[in-house]
């Protein structure tokens, strides 16, 4: 770290393997950065519309704690959250082996590329609707390969923007409407 600014995004992607998270976050960020995102394939929405619409009155997982869940909660026949760092009412990720398997539509933070995750909560998705959120989510169709069915990412269409109001303490959420759009890619 302090000579980030002088690497190369591809030598900044290969840090997207370190088992420091701090580290293969940089590493999605630079991966993400050198895709060239066919916006003809998506279409701009948030990934709990998807949610929405295919979880009404089904069994539903999201592994992450996002912001859209008191919403969703109230349109699923059963929600069940499983993260990380539990909140009140999530379950840990220990249960994502008994739970996912019940499900019928499951969202996966983009996040488990960070930790790691992905590859062990996937292949607890079989016959489920998957779909990968969030802003570290690469906006790649070859996820479709893995069993992926939908994926919502995002794409910095203004950087001076964005590089402005990150310098200036944004989070993702603050950042949606001030150079970046959410998009959405389906299989």
């Amino acid at each position: 770290m302090g000579h980030l600014t002088e690497k190369k995004a591809f030598d900044l992607a290969l840090y997207s393997r370190s088992e420091h998270l701090l580290e293969a976050s940089i590493g999605m960020a630079a991966l993400n950065s050198l895709i060239n995102i066919d916006e003809s394939k998506c279409v701009e929405a948030n990934a709990y519309e998807i949610l929405l619409e295919k979880g009404k009155g089904k069994n539903v997982a999201v592994v992450g704690h996002f912001p859209f869940l008191s919403v969703l909660r109230g349109s699923v026949k059963n929600l069940w959250v499983i993260e990380k760092r539990p909140l009140e009412g999530d379950l840990p990720e220990e249960a994502a082996e008994e739970i996912l398997p019940r499900c019928d539509v499951v969202g996966i933070t983009g996040t488990s590329f960070i930790n790691h995750t992905l590859e062990g909560l996937l292949a607890q998705c079989k016959g489920s609707f998957v779909a990968l959120i969030g802003p570290t989510t690469p906006l790649s169709p070859v996820l479709f390969n893995y069993g992926i069915d939908v994926i919502s990412g995002s794409k910095v269409v203004e950087p001076q923007e964005v590089i402005r109001f990150i310098s200036q303490g944004a989070t993702f959420k603050e950042l949606h409407h001030h150079g970046v759009k959410l998009l959405t890619m389906m299989r």
